[in-house]
């Protein structure tokens, strides 16, 4: 009798502390909507704040939320949803939120692999830019105004209505928001010739912890420094970048041809390895590992690697290169394309070549759950290692491995130079994703996950054993309630960032003491006693 009676007191206290919770949820979100209202001179109610009673909050949640894994019924939503349409609300919305204590997450395209722009394990609201993606073109000066909400595609397709011979130096994926991309670097095809698209960043707006809005010249050289490569979203909302646009050839190349490691893939992956980072930098040759059907020893799978080049030049200047260094491969003519520079943006998203404004559809067709992880491989992995992981492969099926090779300009730019570290000596860049189609499939794929990295320990990067930012993984490590010291944080953050990590604490420090804009992964603040 006595512990049913235990029993039933604890079950009257949880019952009585999620009152008081959601009482106290409920009056920060009804004063921090008062707050909002009375910070604009235009009415919130039905287009730029979005409560869970407004019609369009939950078609606008759901709107870029690219992984399934954070779009159920026990990950905690937003108070409320800001679609700014002007500076004036995403101010507004930083200036309000940090008055009644409730976290922001800002969000441009939703691609983040962890869900950080729209996840929070606390009471929060998301910004969401989606609104604010306006992109001026001057070609004249080679450069453009673009705004975080603007996606890859759309920035992309605008330069080229502009001129058939400018680009920008940035990622694959046309549906990427141009926020929170560029702030964590952002590779693609042209970055051995052109580096990152952070390495292009001219000058950038964005509302710091006070609600202010500053340039390059206000936020001052440090903070310039810490959003290009360092994570925007640790020290405010970024609102635009200026970017240097990169000249291209009237012509590019393209080429894919897929080999299994009976057709010799293993040596092919090997001449590869040799030369990836030392090939001319107007060549980016990267490689795709995958299981498929074939003539294996595991139930008829076997493993296929495809190789995927994208050349800036034409074919009659491309073909010598390929016949001296991988006449194994099928050199007709036939095997490459030519086509303009926003041609191959489509050839590489597997879009047709005459359907351009496919590249302003801001999010994708099919969505599903999926966990990635990243390495930096500094030595060229043994046949051993190889052996091993294509034993590991085809036992897991599903997985799929992108090799980047860096080498070019990115050899030649300091380590320093902006927060991204990951440049001389640097041969390839690995990215591991795994993907499933139902929820109660996630644990087992994430445990395969870590499985296959642990695996891959001793071929990878080491002391630390380097990641990108852009691939964000939690299992490296988090934040306790966004008030980790920096030797915890360091845990990760020299993962993503080497030494640059302790500048972009100090960084952090001076421009958001009381620590505001965190997350499960944002630059902690030094600490009473930290140096």
């Amino acid at each position: 009798m006595e512990i049913s009676n235990v029993k039933v007191l604890q079950l009257l206290l949880f019952i009585l502390l999620n009152l008081v919770c959601s009482t106290t949820s409920n009056s920060n979100s009804q004063r921090f909507l008062q707050c909002f209202s009375s910070n604009i001179n235009s009415n919130p109610s039905s287009k730029i704040i979005l409560t869970k009673n407004s019609p369009a909050y939950f078609s606008v949640l759901q709107s870029s939320i690219q992984n399934l894994r954070f779009l159920n019924n026990s990950t905690r939503k937003p108070l409320a949803i800001v679609t700014p349409f002007q500076y004036s609300h995403v101010q507004a919305a930083v200036k309000c939120s940090k008055k009644e204590g409730i976290q922001i997450r800002s969000r441009s395209g939703g691609h983040d692999y962890e869900g950080l722009s729209y996840v929070s394990k606390t009471s929060f609201i998301i910004i969401d830019l989606f609104n604010l993606r306006s992109i001026d073109i001057e070609i004249e000066n080679e450069s453009a105004w673009v705004e975080s909400g603007a996606t890859l595609g759309e920035l992309y397709y605008a330069i080229a209505q502009k001129s058939k011979v400018y680009g920008f130096p940035a990622g694959t994926c046309p549906t990427i928001g141009v926020g929170g991309h560029i702030s964590g670097g952002g590779h693609g095809t042209m970055f051995r010739k052109y580096g990152l698209a952070a390495d292009n960043v001219l000058d950038a707006k964005i509302v710091d912890v006070n609600g202010r809005v500053l340039d390059r010249k206000s936020m001052g050289d440090e903070l310039f420094w810490a959003i290009r490569g360092g994570g925007g979203s640790s020290f405010g909302v970024i609102l635009a970048w200026k970017l240097r646009l990169v000249p291209v050839p009237a012509t590019v190349t393209v080429y894919s041809e897929a080999r299994t490691i009976e057709q010799g893939a293993t040596k092919l992956i090997f001449k590869w390895q040799a030369i990836a980072d030392r090939i001319p930098e107007e060549y980016v040759l990267r490689l795709v590992f995958q299981v498929a059907n074939g003539a294996g020893t595991n139930d008829g799978k076997t493993i296929q690697v495809i190789f995927n080049f994208v050349f800036l030049e034409s074919v009659e200047k491309l073909l010598p290169w390929m016949q001296e260094n991988f006449p194994e491969l099928s050199l007709d003519k036939t095997k490459f394309n030519e086509m303009s520079w926003i041609e191959s943006v489509l050839y590489i998203s597997g879009i047709p070549r005459n359907e351009s404004e496919t590249l302003l559809q801001r999010t994708q067709q099919s969505k599903g759950f999926f966990k990635a992880k990243s390495d930096y491989v500094t030595e060229p992995i043994s046949e051993a290692g190889l052996e091993g992981l294509w034993e590991r492969l085809l036992q897991l099926e599903i997985f799929q491995l992108i090799l980047t090779p860096f080498g070019g300009i990115m050899s030649e730019v300091s380590d320093s130079e902006i927060p991204f570290p990951h440049r001389k000596g640097t041969l390839f860049e690995i990215q591991y994703l795994v993907s499933w189609g139902v929820d109660k499939e996630t644990e087992k794929h994430i445990g395969s996950m870590k499985m296959l990295y642990e695996y891959m320990t001793p071929y990878v990067s080491k002391s630390p054993r380097a990641a990108y930012l852009n691939y964000r993984d939690l299992d490296l490590g988090t934040n306790i309630n966004g008030n980790t010291s920096y030797a915890q944080a360091s845990i990760w953050g020299l993962r993503y960032f080497k030494n640059n990590f302790r500048r972009l604490v100090h960084v952090k420090t001076l421009v958001d003491p009381e620590n505001f804009f965190r997350n499960e992964q944002s630059i902690p603040v030094l600490q009473s006693g930290e140096k």
